[in-house]
């Protein structure tokens, strides 16, 4: 059977570290891509550590010529990639009148239109090769939340921007889905602590009384929800945001 090479963005830690390392347990060669390489090295050495084989790619994702270059690059040292997870991100959070420019158009570029360049750049190995998935990471932040407009707005276009690729992309043998992740113990949820001035253990506690199952979440569960997506038997799972929650949301 022919290795798959999946890329996986935002892959130096939190969430993508977690993914990158489960498909390299899947059997999958994993380009690690994060904004600098030498980041991404610690998770090249995990992933080498349990067999596999990986590659640390540093880009910006929300500028075309290094996105294109960094693919470029995966194809040429690990191969043609058919799977992308799309799970770089980052949080600019204020209330409304306080959101500057600024901060509006750094959410937007990197979490929305990072995936779209990235998409855009690995869909041709996809159709070549007639077999592919894309994964992108959404939020629940994409149902609305508080000093988040400009996140939320990214991660609902990041939803809507996933059932167009399903649209287009399926005849090719491409699916392309969304994982909406709710609180994830991660360096993001840390800041957003900070950020509202307590401990990161009161804000553990705070969300675990509101979800059902009575925890939070971790980087390993939004990891096993994407190897399902990318694996063969997800083949007529298109078009889908599945959100991991640990229970329903409004």
């Amino acid at each position: 059977m022919v290795q798959r090479i999946a890329i996986v963005t935002g892959a130096a830690r939190g969430i993508g570290a977690g993914t990158a390392i489960r498909l390299a347990a899947d059997g999958m060669a994993v380009a690690v891509l994060d904004l600098n390489e030498a980041d991404c090295r610690a998770t090249v050495k995990e992933i080498e550590n349990i067999g596999g084989r990986a590659l640390a790619v540093g880009a910006d994702v929300s500028k075309t010529d290094q996105v294109n270059a960094s693919v470029e690059r995966i194809a040429a040292e690990l191969g043609p990639p058919t799977v992308l997870v799309n799970n770089a991100g980052i949080t600019r959070d204020a209330n409304l009148f306080k959101m500057t420019d600024e901060q509006w158009d750094a959410v937007l570029n990197v979490n929305l239109k990072g995936a779209f360049l990235m998409a855009r750049a690995a869909q041709k190995y996809m159709t070549e090769a007639k077999w592919g998935r894309i994964v992108n990471i959404s939020s629940s932040s994409a149902l609305g939340n508080r000093g988040q407009s400009n996140y939320s707005a990214s991660k609902a276009g990041i939803e809507g921007f996933t059932k167009t690729l399903a649209v287009e992309l399926g005849r090719f043998g491409i699916t392309a889905n969304a994982v909406g992740p709710h609180f994830i113990a991660t360096d993001m949820t840390q800041a957003m602590a900070t950020s509202l001035k307590m401990s990161f253990e009161d804000l553990v506690e705070t969300y675990k009384k509101q979800i059902p199952v009575g925890r939070v979440g971790q980087p390993a569960d939004v990891a096993h929800a994407v190897s399902f997506l990318v694996s063969e038997g997800a083949s007529f799972v298109s078009g889908q945001v599945l959100y991991v929650a640990g229970g329903p949301l409004c």
